[in-house]
């Protein structure tokens, strides 16, 4: 008999052969698999998992079909609150989430809801399962900035309800930060993104891309000319931070944003495509999130000696277990306590290596996190001939600042309700990135469903 106490392990690419391919990562599970890890679930009649849902999944009540096998009633159970389950069930932080709340992990491990979801998604895509559409249209126009994980969510929950529902799209492809900022080793493009994105078209959404909303035309302009009664705006952030240390603007230095855009978005990995990516000999990547090991990860893939470099400790690393893992599997060095001071360049303006400082631990500060403070005298060199930044990013300021009323704080997001996404600009809702800065795609879904309430109400109430 299994023990039920432990999850049912995944099945995943050996790292060495991994490190060198595209291909995802893990392989999910099959059936067999998903039905003795749903036989885990103890179906807890207060589950705090779904408390610990951003979207509010009822995972319960799906993973109780999973168990009986009824793949299609659990899919359009999760459909129910969230628009991109094949996502979420391969790159949400279960583990701080629903996973953490989970009863089964008190004694022993969780339940792999994570994974569970995936199988349900995917399960659904490759028997051409649907969300269940709205029975009928309300008459009501509503446009959504941005295809990234809060604009797809809140455009599917109002189509849901009967809303007739434009997504403006700046880049040639729908997905956001899904398709541009994710590698495909742990986001396949075609397979899943694609599906998904599709799936939100299904309810009758229309995406229109190549449109830069603040230059193509104004927030204003889709109320007051084009006959929309309200906009959300999901328009992420994806402007990068720099240090502002010396050499920063040497050739061989890159944003993370720029060289995952050009490896996710523009597939400069393929052979059969021409999109020009530098492929270094040694990369230094300076971070400590998601973000900076999907950089690692990526920067290796091409062919690169990988060096993280982050100036707290491994239990400070703000990125998933899970992923610090992989890339440590996948051969990323990590360079903790550790903070760039200068980029070093050669005569002919190119990176030759980095100039460090030793850090240790010292009082918390206002994050709560005990603050990095420089060891005097210990400053060494790392030879390299690529730096990528992965420092977080910001909302870029193109919205704001052409939008009549739209206010934002002191960090150029847009000052937006938690709970309905009501920006300071009457029929303007907003969420995601570009109210919180960067952070998860399910907290910008979750944001993405509050705005979808909140236009709703606003609707409503006119009427």
């Amino acid at each position: 008999m299994a023990d039920m106490m432990k999850k049912v392990p995944v099945r995943e690419q050996e790292p060495k052969v991994r490190a060198a391919n595209f291909e995802e990562v893990c392989y999910g599970y099959n059936e067999e698999e998903a039905v003795a890890e749903a036989a885990r679930c103890l179906n807890c009649k207060n589950a705090r998992c779904i408390e610990g849902c951003p979207v509010s999944i009822n995972i319960p009540a799906f993973i109780a079909q999973v168990k009986e096998k009824n793949y299609d009633a659990a899919y359009q159970i999760i459909s129910e609150s969230s628009a991109l389950p094949a996502v979420c069930g391969r790159v949400c932080p279960q583990e701080t989430q629903c996973e953490g709340k989970c009863i089964r992990g008190i004694k022993g491990e969780a339940v792999s809801i994570g994974k569970l979801e995936r199988f349900v998604a995917d399960t659904a895509r490759e028997n051409g399962v649907k969300p269940n559409p709205a029975e009928k249209k309300n008459g009501h126009k509503i446009a959504v900035v941005g295809s990234g994980p809060a604009g797809l969510t809140c455009a599917g929950d109002l189509a849901k309800l009967g809303y007739d529902v434009t997504i403006f799209e700046a880049l040639h492809k729908a997905g956001g930060v899904l398709t541009y900022g994710i590698p495909e080793f742990r986001l396949p493009k075609d397979k899943v993104v694609a599906a998904e994105v599709e799936n939100v078209k299904s309810l009758g959404v229309k995406i229109i891309t190549d449109v830069i909303v603040g230059r193509t035309e104004s927030v204003d302009e889709l109320l007051e000319k084009e006959g929309f009664e309200a906009v959300f705006i999901g328009s992420g952030a994806g402007l990068p931070m720099f240090m502002g240390i010396p050499g920063e603007n040497a050739n061989g230095v890159f944003s993370a944003n720029e060289f995952l855009t050009r490896n996710n978005l523009m597939k400069a990995f393929r052979d059969d495509y021409d999109t020009p990516i530098f492929r270094a000999k040694k990369a230094v990547v300076v971070g400590g999130g998601n973000v900076a090991m999907d950089a690692a990860r990526t920067a290796l893939r091409l062919g690169a000696e990988v060096h993280l470099v982050y100036r707290r400790s491994e239990a400070e690393l703000p990125a998933r277990a899970e992923e610090v893992h992989h890339a440590k599997e996948e051969g990323v060095q990590f360079d903790v306590l550790t903070n760039p001071t200068e980029i070093l360049v050669d005569e002919n303006g190119w990176v030759k290596g980095i100039r460090c400082i030793r850090m240790e631990l010292g009082e918390p500060d206002a994050s709560g996190r005990r603050r990095p403070v420089a060891i005097e005298g210990s400053e060494f060199e790392m030879e390299c001939d690529a730096v990528i930044m992965s420092l977080g990013t910001s909302p870029n300021p193109l919205i704001s600042s052409t939008t009549i009323g739209l206010d934002t704080n002191k960090r150029k997001c847009i000052i937006a309700n938690e709970e309905d996404g009501k920006t300071t600009k009457e029929a303007v809702y907003a969420g995601g990135d570009a109210v919180t800065g960067a952070a998860t795609v399910i907290l910008a879904m979750g944001a993405g469903r509050a705005g979808a309430r909140g236009i709703d109400a606003f609707i409503k109430s006119k009427e």
